[in-house]
This record gives structure tokens, C-alpha cells and sequence, in this order.
């Protein structure tokens, strides 16, 4: 029996003490622990593999966000904002309305994680939103931006949580169910998602009537600003 392989907790107290990149301490212990052990580089690697892969913590979405930042550096913002202004008739409520819907209902249907804050809203429509406001009030002021990509945030939240469960194989509807069976009232998670439509649509209105006045008060606003 040898002591060798313990040297990768050295190495990882000595990484973390000298403050150096945390993913590089642990995956340098880890080959250096399995070399010493006697394993096969390829085999240190596979370890390492099946060991993510069995306990993933990291989703795709987050996997994907490099590629996010690298699309945006090469100007996505400016090619959405180039797109609305191609569009006659566009302006920030019915852009954000419209998305609204596209959220609940590819929600509704299972594919919740085809929109969020950073892969849709940040690179995608926040900017198409910002550039319908400013193609029908005009140029907007520091605070008008800010409020729009609150809007637009917010948004995707309402489309989200209110879509999602329509869908009856998802996580919240075994939990209401699960939380119902304890209780005493055997419900069937199709029952449970029928019963989320109503919900639904009424957010959709509530929220979509709270976009179009958002929309209106933004014109008034630059009209006062003008006199």
C-alpha cells in the first residue's frame, strides 16, 4: 500500500491556498491522484467522465452560455435590433406580448428551456424590445432602458411560470400532487394541468394589458418631454 495517491489533497489545499482557478486545482488533483494510484491515463480520464456524468450539476444551458457571449460579441444585440426595425407595425407591446405568448405556450408544451434571462431575453429581447421602443417613441433616456429590460424580464418569468404548468409531466405538477395525495384527494397530474389553464390565461391577459399600457406610458412620457 503506498501513499502516493494522497498527494492530490495536498495538491488541492496547497491550489486553493494560493487562490489559483478552482475547476484547474481539482481536475490536476484528480489526474495526479489516479496516475499515482496506477490507472491508465485514458482510464483517469474516463473515471473523470463517468464521475460527471453521475453527478451533474451543471445544466446544458449553462453549458451553451460561452457560445451566448461569443454570438453576442459578434454583434447578435445589434443584428436583433437591426431585425425590428425591418418590421412595419413593431412596437414594444405587442413585441413583448407576442413573446409572452411564444413562452407560455412552448412552456405548455413541455420546452420550458427554449427561452430564460440569459439564452432569449439578454441577447434576444431585450435588445428587439429596447429597438421597437425606440423606433415608435424615439430615443429613450438611461431610466427608459432600464424599465424596458426589467419589462422584458419580467416577461419571460410571468410565460414561464404560469405556462409551465400545463405541462403535466413536469416537476411542480408531481409536487401539487404529491402534496394533494398527502392531504387526502387523489388527483391525476392531467387533472392538475387542466386546472392550470384557466391560471394561465388570465396571466396572460393580466400581464399582456400591463405591457401594452407599459408601452403607452413610455409615449406619453416622451411627449411630455418634448413640450
Amino acid at each position: 500500500m503506498t501513499l502516493w495517491p494522497l498527494l492530490g489533497i495536498v495538491m488541492v489545499i496547497a491550489g486553493f491556498a494560493l487562490r489559483l482557478n478552482p475547476l484547474l486545482v481539482v481536475v490536476s488533483a484528480a489526474l495526479a491522484t489516479g496516475l499515482l494510484a496506477g490507472l491508465e491515463p485514458l482510464a483517469v480520464v474516463a473515471a473523470l467522465g463517468k464521475a460527471f456524468n453521475d453527478n451533474r450539476y451543471i445544466s446544458v444551458t449553462w453549458i451553451i452560455l460561452p457560445l451566448i457571449g461569443l454570438l453576442e460579441r459578434h454583434g447578435l444585440q445589434q443584428r436583433a435590433r437591426s431585425l425590428v426595425r425591418t418590421l412595419r407595425g413593431a412596437s414594444l407591446g405587442r413585441l413583448l406580448v407576442a413573446y409572452l405568448a411564444f413562452r407560455q405556450i412552448t412552456s405548455a408544451l413541455g420546452m420550458k428551456d427554449i427561452g430564460g434571462q440569459a439564452q432569449t431575453v439578454r441577447p434576444l429581447v431585450t435588445p428587439m424590445a429596447e429597438a421597437a421602443a425606440a423606433q415608435t417613441h424615439g430615443d429613450l433616456s438611461a431610466e427608459q432602458r432600464e424599465q424596458i429590460r426589467a419589462m422584458a424580464a419580467a416577461t419571460d418569468n410571468v410565460g414561464l411560470f404560469f405556462g409551465e404548468d400545463i405541462f403535466f409531466a413536469i416537476a411542480s405538477i408531481l409536487l401539487i400532487q404529491g402534496v394533494f395525495e398527502s392531504a387526502g384527494h387523489a388527483l391525476t397530474p392531467l387533472q392538475l394541468s387542466l386546472w392550470a389553464v384557466p391560471s394561465a390565461l388570465c396571466a396572460f391577459v393580466i400581464h399582456g394589458s400591463r405591457l401594452l399600457r407599459f408601452d403607452r406610458r413610455l409615449g406619453r412620457g416622451r411627449a411630455g418631454g418634448d413640450q
